[in-house]
């Protein structure tokens, strides 16, 4: 997925990427931040090499955060928070990648319009998983509300210039 995700993209990494990567890379198994770096490099075919001033630092405010933690052998690994957090992420993720593929497949102007769309809610979603930790459950769940009624006004758009209705999921 990431992978694919850096063909798209080209060089050009977003602010609050590195934390997201982070956070998917430790969903699978402890890394020690060398461990870190080196698949970020192998998975972007070289096109991102974070450097250990980037990675470090996030590192600890994450640790500061709670949620990742460091193993006796040097790895980390997400704690339980972590995981709900990296959990709530994929949701998010999955509601806006079913609501992209609709827009996608209405054509040039479905196309242009995701496009913008992304491009917002990756803004969005950077100042998100950079204070997602801070946030309460319910901030979380209005967070996630408003994104889902912002892509639901998208679709009813779309389905009165299509003259179809879209499915909203």
């Amino acid at each position: 997925m990431i992978s694919e995700w850096f063909q798209r993209v080209g060089s050009s990494v977003p602010r609050g990427f590195s934390r997201y990567f982070i956070l998917e890379l430790l969903k699978k198994t402890p890394h020690t931040g060398k461990e870190i770096i080196d698949y970020a490099v192998e998975q972007s075919n070289g096109i991102w090499k974070p450097s250990p001033g980037l990675i470090y630092p996030l590192l600890g405010r994450l640790l500061d955060e709670g949620l990742i933690e460091e193993t006796k052998d040097g790895r980390y690994k997400l704690t339980k928070k972590g995981i709900d957090t990296a959990q709530d992420v994929d949701k998010v993720n999955d509601i806006v990648k079913k609501q992209l593929d609709v827009l996608f497949r209405l054509g040039n102007v479905g196309r242009f319009v995701a496009l913008d769309l992304l491009e917002k809610i990756s803004s969005m979603g950077s100042i998100l998983s950079s204070n997602i930790s801070n946030m309460t459950e319910e901030e979380t769940e209005k967070y996630r509300k408003f994104l889902q009624e912002e892509l639901k006004k998208v679709d009813e758009k779309h389905s009165k210039k299509k003259g179809k209705e879209i499915k909203i999921e």
